[in-house]
């Protein structure tokens, strides 16, 4: 179902984290977030954050918001992205030092490499029972949604990590599980997420955004495992049960802890049409731009029929360079070669707010977003939108002459 992107052509939205400003420096650490709102200097800064990565985006001329992520902790890499919901459900025991028995893959980087120090700094938790929602520290999305779309004028897209991603990092230590099967704990898992999500639903949230099921990882690197592949598009479809009325986006990419790439050799060749045909969903967003749209014709045999909008990073997550407009243009130009404008978004290839990004590179990077649409298009004929960004009458020390002004390029562009 269409929400928020309905009847907008070339919307314009990032994936959803955002760098903190210099000030909200308290986080939540495994707290409810009842509990730590109760703590006025954390209700302070969380608060205020909020009204802050929203009123940049918005000034940005983004159509659609997130929330920056801003009630992950500030931890190292990005750990919270995964740790937020483990932290809080049931059936899992959380340990200070890297257990010895950890069969973590990503461990095996080398010493001396920055991948070795996050996945030795990053400590899973061990699987001790049923993984189950707990309702004394539940993962309040809903509220999370309402205090951000409070400040905002237009929709927020609120993002989560999907249950598959966080499997893959897991042992079981309980007769609950198999050691060597994780299908069970991936379904309780999406199980317990459900819940969450149909509370975000009901709350009023449109635009919902499930992040990194695995299915183009392992499509990618491990094609024979096809009765894997099918569990996956089941249980990821368990887990977004009941969101009928909610616009679905389903958000991929290939790894970004601290900025860093994980992959060589990835490919959405072999899931295409699994994420375009089999998965519940309204949206479908790649990584793009970081191998320089190499795999856009991938939707020339689908571009007649397309069953799902595709949004496409035009901005890479991984560079501080702020892109110009014109070249998210060119990069806008080359996906309209093969996907509708009436079914294409315009996104980032993943979020920002990740450890070596900061607040003035990832706006830009998002301006740059939505003054290239604008740019785009006037060239399809079409009205651009307002960036207030692009507005010379907004700018401080460009002219003191506030007529000369009027010379100056249109915020429209």
């Amino acid at each position: 179902m269409f929400t928020a992107t309905k009847d907008l052509m070339l919307p314009a939205t990032v994936t959803g984290s955002w760098p903190r400003p210099r000030w909200y420096d308290l986080s939540l650490w495994g707290r409810p977030l009842d509990t730590g709102l109760l703590d006025v200097r954390f209700r302070e800064q969380f608060l205020d954050a909020h009204a802050a990565v929203l009123a940049d985006q918005t000034r940005a001329g983004l159509d659609i918001l997130t929330n920056g992520d801003y009630h992950l902790d500030e931890d190292f890499a990005g750990r919270s992205w995964h740790h937020y919901p483990l932290q809080r459900w049931l059936g899992l025991e959380h340990e200070e030092l890297q257990y010895q028995q950890s069969r973590d893959s990503l461990l095996a980087f080398p010493p001396g490499t920055l991948m070795n120090e996050i996945e030795t700094t990053w400590r899973w938790p061990r699987v001790v029972g049923k993984v189950q929602h707990n309702p004394r520290n539940p993962l309040e999305y809903a509220k999370l949604w309402r205090i951000a779309q409070a400040r905002a004028g237009k929709p927020v897209k609120f993002g989560t990590c999907s249950s598959q991603v966080l499997a893959i990092f897991l042992d079981s230590h309980t007769t609950e599980y198999p050691r060597d099967d994780k299908k069970q704990l991936i379904w309780d898992m999406a199980t317990a997420m459900n819940t969450e999500l149909r509370q975000l639903a009901a709350a009023g949230a449109t635009v919902i955004q499930i992040e990194e099921p695995t299915i183009h990882f392992t499509a990618c690197f491990h094609p024979e495992q096809k009765e894997l592949l099918d569990f996956m598009v089941e249980a990821f479809n368990h887990e977004v049960e009941g969101l009928d009325d909610v616009e679905l986006w389903i958000h991929t990419c290939w790894g970004n802890p601290n900025m860093q790439k994980v992959y060589s050799g990835e490919s959405y060749a072999n899931s295409i049409d699994t994420y375009l045909n089999r998965l519940h969903g309204d949206v479908w967003t790649i990584e793009a731009t970081e191998n320089n749209l190499a795999e856009i014709d991938l939707f020339k045999p689908y571009a007649k029929d397309l069953p799902k909008k595709v949004a496409v990073g035009v901005v890479n997550h991984r560079q501080l360079q702020a892109d110009m407009p014109d070249v998210v243009a060119g990069r806008i130009r080359r996906a309209l070669e093969v996907i509708p404008a009436d079914k294409l978004v315009l996104s980032s290839d993943c979020g920002f707010g990740r450890q070596g990004f900061n607040r003035l590179v990832a706006f830009y990077k998002a301006t740059g977003i939505a003054q290239g649409r604008n740019i785009v298009l006037k060239e399809l004929g079409l009205e651009p939108r307002y960036v207030a960004a692009a507005d010379p009458a907004l700018q401080t020390d460009v002219l003191p002459d506030r007529e000369s002004l009027t010379h100056l390029p249109s915020p429209w562009n």
